[in-house]
Parts: C-alpha cells; sequence; structure tokens
C-alpha cells in the first residue's frame, strides 16, 4: 500500500488549479475537460481538486465543505523546499492567509503556515535533516 492521492473538495477546480499555481509554484499535471476534477505535478504522490458537486457522485454522506470563513479542518497540506521565506511571501502575494512566519525548529527544519484560498493548512517546510 502506498498513498497516491491527496485530493481536496473545492467549490471551483480552476480557481484553485491557478491559485496553487501562483502561490507556491506547482505545475498541472491534469485537468479534466468537464472542470470537475485536476492534479498538480508534486512527485510521487499527486495533490488533486475535485469539485464539491463531484463529491455527490462519489459517497452518499455529507462532508464539512472547505471554508476559508470557518476554522480550518484538523490536516495540512505540507509542500517541501530550500527557501522557505521566499515560498511565504509568494503564497501570501498570492492570496494566502499568513498563519505563522517562517520559524526554524529545534530539530533544524524551517516551517511557516498559511491557508490557502478554500481555508486549509499549508505548511511551507524545508526537508527534515535539511
Amino acid at each position: 500500500m502506498r498513498l497516491g492521492y491527496t485530493i481536496l473538495y473545492v467549490p471551483d477546480v480552476e480557481r484553485a488549479v491557478t491559485f496553487y499555481e501562483d502561490a507556491f509554484g506547482l505545475d498541472r499535471r491534469f485537468v479534466h475537460e468537464s472542470g470537475q476534477y485536476a492534479e498538480m505535478e508534486t512527485g510521487p504522490t499527486a495533490l488533486a481538486f475535485a469539485a464539491d458537486a463531484l463529491a455527490s457522485s462519489n459517497f452518499d454522506a455529507d462532508y464539512r465543505r472547505a471554508d476559508s470563513a470557518a476554522p480550518p479542518a484538523a490536516f495540512e497540506i505540507t509542500l517541501v523546499t530550500d527557501d522557505v521565506p521566499k515560498a511565504f511571501e509568494r503564497a501570501k502575494e498570492a492570496g494566502a492567509a499568513p498563519l505563522a512566519e517562517p520559524t526554524e525548529k529545534p530539530w533544524g527544519q524551517t516551517v511557516s503556515y498559511v491557508r490557502d484560498l478554500n481555508g486549509v493548512i499549508v505548511e511551507l517546510c524545508t526537508p527534515v535533516g535539511g
């Protein structure tokens, strides 16, 4: 077993893809012509977006939709970079809401946190041990 995808349900897939391109410099891997699903190029584990409307065709249960006005859900997306301060500034310039300025942790890793346009927590960090 391996982690293949992290899929975020969002109200507007194209808007989320464009935001992640602008804020984090990610490239589109795949965007379905329906506009209901897209993947970003993030290495072996893909970050993907699916439209809220698609959720009802995948499962019957309701779920808490992403909402930048509500407290964030208890998970985060982590993007690894060698230059956290630069990545943090880029994300803010693209409209990410800052949560925590870049800080060096006791184990030597530099981390910062923002919320994306849908309120998802995104950690920006250096590699562990880097």
